[in-house]
């Protein structure tokens, strides 16, 4: 099976080389021209990891190799499915299975992912599969063990996206509740930003215990609402990525509230970031589709007016904790 995967950035890197572990024709397509070379030459990728990679692994910034792939991996940010979707609908003269690890929702259109990019790529698409779950790059390059999900509805093809990747150190179970998966995928970066935000204040476990779970409750509230399943928030795409991005230093997100913590400020880091940070925009589409259905989301509502509307983290605290006493709603 030939295998494409667009991006050298750190996930499409990690990713790419556990399909080279399992012995599939996998290529890697990336726009910088040091990174290919890197990749080729040195078997590093030095702007994201310093450890060698897979020797057999290969890169090329020639777009023109997913002609002949079966299957193709977006290895992008969210800012970059739309565009690189129009480019494979271009470029491909036959179908492939597509394989999205973005997590978010559509920065215009409030889509998830998987509705946003089947509507991008027309005939061009035999099946989409999401694979998402508690995994950093970091780890993964290192063949640290981790397991996800390859969701999809169609379960032959969940099961084929499974296949290829499932090893001794990457495990892959199927699930085949999109909406629930997305969406557990996406909110959690929100929550991820409010984890940092605690530690870059100076507050302990106990805070991030209670922001995690009550976190949880909000993101299940919010996928239930469009449609999700109650349990796929108790699994690997709900608490599962929600505890891995809301505890590690891997995490854009969690290092983006870090610093927003520690400056008891937004504005400093939003103007400076240069990372893709999804949390960020994900915070506001959430925001909005939550006021359009009435859904209760003060946490999300905090983190919003952070990051867009200059309130103290400190501030945003305090109002949080002294709300009117209930009692307590999973």
């Amino acid at each position: 099976m030939k295998i494409r995967v667009i991006g050298t950035g750190s996930w499409g890197t990690a990713l790419a080389q556990v399909l080279c572990d399992n012995g599939e024709d996998v290529i890697l397509y990336g726009v910088s021209k040091d990174e290919v070379d890197d990749i080729n030459n040195n078997h590093r990728n030095s702007k994201y990891f310093d450890t060698l990679i897979n020797p057999k692994l290969k890169a090329s910034n020639d777009f023109n190799i997913v002609r002949d792939a079966d299957v193709v991996l977006l290895g992008v940010p969210v800012m970059a499915i739309e565009s690189v979707c129009h480019q494979l609908e271009e470029t491909l003269d036959h179908p492939v299975l597509l394989i999205n690890v973005a997590k978010g929702f559509h920065p215009v259109t409030k889509e998830r992912l998987s509705v946003a990019i089947r509507s991008f790529m027309n005939d061009k698409l035999l099946d989409l599969v999401s694979l998402i779950g508690p995994s950093h790059a970091e780890e993964v390059i290192l063949r640290k063990l981790t397991t996800v999900n390859s969701v999809c509805e169609n379960d032959e093809s969940a099961r084929t996206v499974q296949k290829i990747f499932a090893n001794d150190y990457f495990r892959v179970y199927t699930n085949n509740d999109v909406i629930g998966a997305e969406i557990a995928a996406a909110t959690k970066n929100v929550m991820a930003i409010a984890s940092g935000v605690l530690e870059g204040l100076g507050q302990g476990d106990n805070a991030r215990a209670a922001l995690m779970t009550r976190g949880l409750a909000e993101m299940t509230r919010f996928g239930m609402a469009f449609g999700s399943k109650k349990e796929t928030f108790l699994g690997l795409n709900g608490v599962g990525d929600l505890i891995v991005t809301c505890s590690s230093y891997h995490s854009r997100n969690f290092n983006c509230g870090l610093n927003i913590g520690k400056a008891n400020d937004a504005s400093e880091f939003l103007k400076n970031n240069t990372k893709t940070t999804e949390g960020i925009n994900t915070c506001r589409v959430v925001r909005e589709l939550a006021l359009e259905k009435g859904i209760d989301m003060p946490i999300t509502n905090e983190v919003y007016a952070v990051l867009f509307e200059g309130k103290r983290p400190d501030e945003a605290i305090r109002d949080l904790m002294t709300r009117p006493l209930k009692a307590e709603v999973i």
